[in-house]
């Protein structure tokens, strides 16, 4: 385990958010949305190999690089987690993550299930959210929608989907994107609540819990029975 990792999320102020789901499953769309309704979230942007699909530019979708300049990266352990996905490389670089959280964002990362596991164990404190089709023929139909992928691409996406769906047990949160507008508002509900915890409370506001005698070393110690103490 990362030291340094594990205390960007336990003693700073932001919280890590940590989004995977299955090629058209909605992930991309969700986070999108989510992005322009909440101005406290920024979001972590992932190295990859592959080459930029539709409209997506480099240092906004992704940061496209080679695999030469990836491979690099690994060597100089810049990546908190890396791994190999639909053939190509996807990494979360340590800058992408540390640099916001310190500075008290809270941040979202669009991940494949490998790599949002690699991270829950370096970030104890990250709160991993799987996105789900609603059956897999809906899933097959965005594929083919999406108008991006040859038929045998498709195919191959929908056999790793059956991998990637069953990890969704590992994580904190499930949202089955069945209609978008409800998922959108589970996705922000999930976010909500996550900042309203005692914790996550206790890192953003420390000067209000110090005013009123909360510590986090008093949170830590058993609670006594408020009964039992004298009037």
């Amino acid at each position: 385990m990362n030291q340094r990792a594990t205390e960007s999320t336990s003693t700073h102020p932001g919280n890590l958010f940590v989004v995977a789901a299955p090629s058209g499953a909605g992930k991309s769309s969700l986070v999108s949305s989510l992005l322009e309704v909440d101005s406290h979230l920024v979001v972590a942007i992932s190295h990859t190999t592959r080459k930029p699909r539709g409209q997506e530019q480099d240092g906004r979708e992704y940061h496209f690089v080679d695999q030469a300049t990836f491979r690099s990266m690994i060597e100089r352990n810049q990546f908190f987690e890396w791994a190999e996905v639909h053939g190509h490389l996807y990494g979360t670089s340590r800058g992408a993550i540390e640099d916001r959280i310190t500075g008290g964002h809270d941040v979202v990362l669009e991940i494949d299930w490998q790599g949002a596991l690699q991270i829950k164990k370096q970030f104890p404190g990250a709160i991993l959210i799987f996105i789900l089709p609603p059956s897999w023929g809906e899933l097959l139909q965005r594929l083919q929608r999406r108008g991006e992928d040859p038929p045998e691409v498709i195919a191959k996406r929908m056999e790793n989907a059956r991998l990637e769906v069953s990890q969704a047990r590992h994580f904190d949160f499930v949202i089955i994107n069945a209609l978008f507008e409800t998922a959108l508002f589970d996705l922000k509900a999930i976010v909500h609540s996550q900042r309203l915890k005692y914790a996550a409370q206790l890192r953003s506001k420390s000067p209000v819990f110090a005013a009123l005698g909360l510590t986090d070393q008093q949170s830590e110690r058993p609670t006594d029975d408020p009964a039992a103490s004298p009037a």
